[in-house]
């Protein structure tokens, strides 16, 4: 399963995300919606309005959820 993490500089949540992830030995990558246009309409799309966006196979949400990332493991 691919994950991706949408985020934006100097976001708090954003950071304590990719840490868990990291924690949790989960592979991922990250998107920059401040600097790429089609990211944003995408995370927009699926009405989100804040980041991270986090998109994980058929699953997605926003903010910082501990409980979400430790059922990726």
């Amino acid at each position: 399963m691919s994950i991706t993490v949408y985020s934006k500089p100097a976001c708090v949540q954003c950071t304590a995300t990719t840490r868990a992830l990291d924690r949790q030995g989960i592979d991922y990558r990250v998107v920059d919606v401040s600097e790429d246009a089609d990211a944003f309409a995408l995370v927009q799309g699926l009405g989100y309005r804040q980041v991270p966006v986090v998109i994980a196979g058929e699953r997605h949400w926003a903010g910082f959820r501990p409980d979400m990332i430790s059922a990726l493991a």
